[in-house]
């Protein structure tokens, strides 16, 4: 029987005679394989995994960043969108170095003022992850809203708290989006695989558009699927029937950027 042996950097199956000090290769599931692992070094891995177990910890409270505003409260900027709890004890936010320091309610000011005119909506998603990388996803291409669709509550650690500089609203039901996507003029484009779906690469997508993702087994329901004006699938060149929701979405996204977005600011 093999034991299973893990370290930050890497994840090693030995056979039992690595205890005995034997170099032996190391087999992964679904054919994959890695160089053989000599049996010291497996040991010092699992030992140094032991001792130093690497926390899950959400991106804004890990040492990035930066300190505090140097030259103390002298030196602080008036500028009202700087945050002077953040000046005092340093911005340890996953935000990018224009917004060092700025308030909440300043960065999502000026992201709204240079929202993009595409919005997204996921659909019954069950996994809280795929939810959270989407809405990651979403606030890196700044589209101009998230919405959620469906009555159950979303556990928002995936998103690394980029849902709070972004607007997102949550939809009961499709028809309650397909009203507002129809009030505001948006055109509803759904992104899943199956029949009638075409090819996402060759496609024109509106400037005002509303991209639309299904959950991960059922994919679009029937009722939002009806209120898009085409459905485009994401073309794949290998075995597995369909890519994670969160991946598709970024592709998905980032073709509506090549087409109609300039360059990413500095």
């Amino acid at each position: 029987m093999s034991d299973r042996l893990s370290s930050r950097q890497n994840t090693v199956v030995c056979t039992s005679s690595a205890a005995r000090g034997t170099d032996v290769p190391v087999d992964l599931p679904e054919g994959e394989h890695r160089p053989a692992v000599p049996a010291e070094a497996a040991m010092s891995s699992t030992r140094a995994s032991a001792m130093t177990p690497e926390e899950d910890r959400p991106a804004d409270v890990r040492q990035v960043g930066v300190g505090p505003w140097p030259g103390g409260p002298e030196a602080w900027p008036t500028d009202p969108r700087y945050d002077r709890e953040l000046l005092a004890d340093g911005d340890r936010r996953n935000v990018v170095d224009r917004y060092r320091y700025w308030t909440i309610a300043a960065i999502r000011a000026d992201l709204a003022a240079r929202a993009h005119r595409l919005h997204i909506a996921i659909e019954n998603v069950s996994q809280d992850l795929n939810i959270g990388s989407i809405v990651r996803s979403a606030n890196a291409f700044n589209v101009a809203g998230v919405h959620i669709i469906g009555r159950r509550r979303w556990n928002k650690r995936g998103a690394m708290v980029t849902n709070r500089y972004l607007d997102v609203r949550h939809h009961p039901e499709p028809g309650e989006l397909l009203d507002w996507a129809a009030a505001d003029g948006y055109e509803v484009i759904g992104i899943d695989n199956g029949p009638g779906a075409q090819p996402l690469e060759g496609a024109a997508l509106p400037e005002r558009c509303l991209m639309v993702f299904g959950s991960e087994g059922e994919g679009i329901s029937a009722e939002l699927s009806a209120g898009c004006s085409r459905l485009l699938r994401i073309g794949q060149y290998g075995s597995t029937r369909s890519i994670n929701v969160a991946a598709a979405a970024a592709v998905a996204m980032h073709t509506w950027i090549l087409q109609h977005a300039g360059p990413a600011p500095d």
